[in-house]
């Protein structure tokens, strides 16, 4: 079977443009909690590039950011999640 051309596979495979290169997003300012959670995980990870589709420079420029505002407390370091598992109670028996 024949290797792809390199058009053929760049058509397949178009990653979509970075969300503020396409506005003209200058800065990402460390106050702005709404956008910051938008690229963090339920937990309070950052998200990777890969899935926020982030250029490189946009990317670094949100970390910066999320870690400013983790320091300043405006977002928290991590989130506690409760979860069910292993909720104690009475275990089964078996003599």
């Amino acid at each position: 079977m024949p290797r792809p051309r390199k058009e053929e596979y760049q058509q397949r495979f178009q990653t979509k443009p970075c969300q503020f290169c396409k506005d003209g997003v200058a800065t990402i300012d460390y106050k702005d909690t709404e956008l910051l959670q938008k690229y963090m995980t339920d937990r309070g990870k950052i998200k990777a590039r890969r899935i926020t589709g982030t250029c490189t420079q946009h990317q670094h420029d949100i970390a910066t950011a999320i870690k400013r505002a983790r320091e300043m407390a405006l977002l928290p370091y991590l989130v506690t999640v409760v979860s069910r598992r292993g909720r104690g109670g009475r275990r089964k028996s078996y003599r």
